[in-house]
């Protein structure tokens, strides 16, 4: 494995460039000259033409019996950066607020060793871009990266928290991140003087209404342990203080930890939006975005496998973690390849997209070695 001030610098290189999902371009060609400096005897390097960004890696198994995948995501978020740390990012506006580069540096690590250590099982190594927006995972998967032997018979992949101490690993069954929709909704009445409001018919009524009524929607709509999240968290209306505004538009988003929550949430937010137009008699257009992250269900046995090594060869090392309301694209692929997503602990006082965000580097080098282990266990089962 890549000793521990190799992993360090290049997890502060990656830091430094980071870039927007699909325009991933030096973090892709930082990322390929670090494999190409791996032992190639048993590695083939994928560029993906659909996909440009992207990048697989397959390794061949000396005895297999199957093909392991493991996924990192590589792409940044649009914050500015506010950490003050000396190898903070070079693009303006753009930040591994997200801790990314967490990721693909422990993706690194664990590919360094099986490069240098041939596996008995094969591996394929997916860097994936777009994370963050651009659903890179389901495009990868509808434009048919993963066939033949670039196929995983079965996927792992974790994401960072500074929730957890620096090291540390958390999973559980069934659901780790809920699904999320997007959901504009566009308000249309009459504006008019504000002295004369008999002639006129007041958007930010009518979308302050929906608002409300979206609220029960969680609290008596929904079983209660099924759980459900509706934030609106942008509202646009009105120009001036005594003209009544005619139009409004709001912004949201719609997170369940079932599939099935997510679709009850999306008929009764039609519900509702039918029931403003004819109260306030005014059009109610709702425009549900398309690419929405499905809920991250691990798969029961591979994940009840994980969860039993790691607590009995790592148990100082593991948790087990209550699901979380955040979105991750890993779902998607999860929905068609069976796997397992994890926490790993980056102990750290500011929460994922703070632009303070500064993750602990003491917990690549340990994680890696924990993720290697599991897998070289996994591959001597049958």
């Amino acid at each position: 494995m890549l000793k521990t001030a190799d992993l360090i610098q290049i997890r502060r290189h990656l830091h430094q460039i980071p870039e927007l999902a699909l325009n991933e371009v030096q973090t892709h060609a930082y990322i390929k000259e670090v494999i190409q400096g791996f032992n190639q005897e048993h590695l083939t390097l994928r560029e993906v033409k659909e996909l440009p960004t992207a990048l697989l890696v397959h390794i061949d198994g000396a005895n297999p019996k199957r093909t392991i995948g493991y996924r990192t995501d590589i792409d940044a978020l649009p914050v500015q950066e506010e950490t003050g740390l000396p190898f903070e990012s070079k693009h303006p506006g753009v930040m591994h607020a997200c801790g990314h580069d967490i990721h693909m540096t422990v993706a690194l690590a664990i590919l360094s060793y099986f490069a240098q250590n041939q596996p008995q099982d094969n591996m394929v190594f997916f860097f994936q871009p777009a994370e963050e927006s651009e659903n890179g995972g389901l495009l990868a998967y509808e434009d048919g990266v993963f066939e033949g032997q670039w196929r995983p018979d079965e996927f792992y992949g974790l994401h960072d928290t500074p929730d957890l101490p620096a090291g540390q690993i958390g999973c559980r069954l069934g659901t780790l991140f809920a699904g999320t929709t997007e959901v504009d909704v566009d308000f249309v009445g009459k504006g008019g003087h504000a002295a004369f409001p008999q002639n006129a018919n007041d958007m930010i009524v009518a979308a302050s209404q929906f608002i409300n009524q979206i609220q029960t929607i969680i609290s008596r709509s929904l079983d209660p342990i099924h759980s459900g999240v509706v934030t609106f968290g942008m509202f646009e209306a009105g120009t001036i203080r005594n003209v009544i505004a005619g139009r409004a538009h709001l912004e949201g988003t719609i997170r369940g930890l079932k599939q099935t929550t997510i679709e009850q949430i999306d008929d009764r937010i039609r519900d509702v939006a039918a029931g403003i137009a004819r109260s306030y008699n005014c059009e109610v257009n709702l425009n549900f975005i398309q690419g929405g992250y499905l809920p991250v269900e691990n798969d029961p046995q591979l994940t009840e496998n994980f969860i039993n090594y790691m607590e009995k060869h790592h148990a100082s090392q593991f948790t087990i973690t209550e699901p979380a309301m955040t979105g991750e694209d890993f779902g998607y692929l999860l929905s068609k390849i069976p796997g397992t997503m994890f926490w790993l602990g980056v102990g750290d006082e500011h929460p994922l997209h703070s632009a303070k965000l500064n993750p602990n580097e003491d917990a690549i080098e340990p994680g890696a070695k924990a993720i290697v282990d599991f897998l070289e266990y996994r591959m001597q089962e049958k």
